[in-house]
């Protein structure tokens, strides 16, 4: 199984970070830090036996039926 949610298909994304914001140092290179890849992960739980992601579990929680 990959590490995706069963409902959304919502799965791992990848993205740059930055410590500091843009406007540290007058967008010089010389203080500013440099921007890192890195990786965004859905925040997967077991849920009656599927992998959901956070923001299904809370949609099915509130759905009236």
């Amino acid at each position: 199984m990959s590490y995706s949610c069963e409902n959304c298909f919502k799965k791992t994304s990848f993205g740059s970070s930055q410590t500091h914001g843009r406007g540290v140092a007058g967008k010089r290179w010389k203080k500013r830090a440099q921007e890192t890849k890195r990786t965004f992960k859905p925040n997967l739980q077991m849920y009656h036996g599927m992998k959901l992601c956070a923001t299904c579990i809370k949609k099915l929680k509130n759905t009236k039926s």
